[in-house]
């Protein structure tokens, strides 16, 4: 079975699943488990720690069976999402990081400069990052300069279900990676996550199209399905786009009929 590698990490499923929007937390352990797949993410700062001893979503999510990929969703500045990576160590969870610094709150597009500068901070005190980026071809070299073990640029604006919109400048970056490219953001259905994977994409971090759809544990299924439909697409080798019809059957050695 093909892998996946992140970092020191390896994974066969290239579906990565958010916790959060989800009606219940039993609606978001059965996605899960319907998506098959092995990284899930869960932002920090929305954990409640005060309360220890109410089930929380990390009572939710099997370690045996997934690895946690905590992340910084609500940090709007370098600061804070170092202070957050800090706190997910001292928690016990993995020494690995989504970072995603997001400063505006309306379009919640991510803050280039500061995601560099913390991609800095982190991968020189041990972590392994993961950053959420615009689809910034530019930005993407110099992070992965800095040492990050994969970039995530977005496909739209996070939670919009847009689809890919970036796709010329998501190209460009995975024609230029060294690392995994993940597109994060903007999915809406099964067929954005296919076409992210049918141009090259490693993986996909999908989270509101799952937890805000109807059935949740049906479209988690759906993604999966169209996470390894678009990868085998990519490995087959679609066909060169043509200007012109080319007809599927023979027009040469076939005997003419008179009447």
């Amino acid at each position: 079975m093909e892998i996946l590698k992140i970092g020191t990490r390896e994974f066969h499923s290239r579906l990565m699943l958010g916790t959060g929007k989800y009606r219940s937390l039993e609606e978001m352990r059965d996605s899960l488990e319907a998506s098959g797949t092995q990284i899930v993410t869960v932002a920090l700062r929305r954990l409640d720690l005060t309360q220890p001893a109410q089930p929380g979503i990390l009572d939710y999510i099997d370690p045996e069976r997934y690895t946690i990929l905590p992340n910084t969703a609500g940090c709007k500045t370098v600061q804070e999402a170092v202070q957050v990576a800090h706190l997910a160590a001292a928690l016990g969870l993995p020494r690995w990081i989504k970072l995603e610094v997001i400063p505006d709150p309306t379009y919640l597009l991510p803050d280039p400069l500061a995601t560099l500068e913390a991609t800095h901070i982190l991968t020189e005190e041990g972590f392994e990052v993961l950053p959420y980026i615009n689809a910034d071809p530019v930005l993407a070299q110099y992070l992965q300069d800095a040492g990050a073990v994969t970039v995530m640029p977005l496909g739209s604006p996070i939670g919009s279900g847009q689809g890919i919109l970036n796709l010329a400048q998501i190209q460009i970056i995975i024609e230029q990676a060294r690392v995994p490219v993940v597109v994060d953001a903007g999915i809406g259905s099964a067929s954005d996550a296919a076409l992210a994977m049918e141009i090259g994409a490693s993986a996909c971090l999908i989270n509101t199209a799952v937890a805000k759809a109807q059935n949740s544990v049906q479209m988690a299924t759906a993604m999966k399905l169209g996470i390894e439909a678009g990868r085998a697409a990519y490995l087959a080798g679609r066909i060169p786009r043509q200007q012109l019809a080319s007809a599927s059957s023979p027009v040469t050695g076939i005997p003419v009929l008179k009447g």
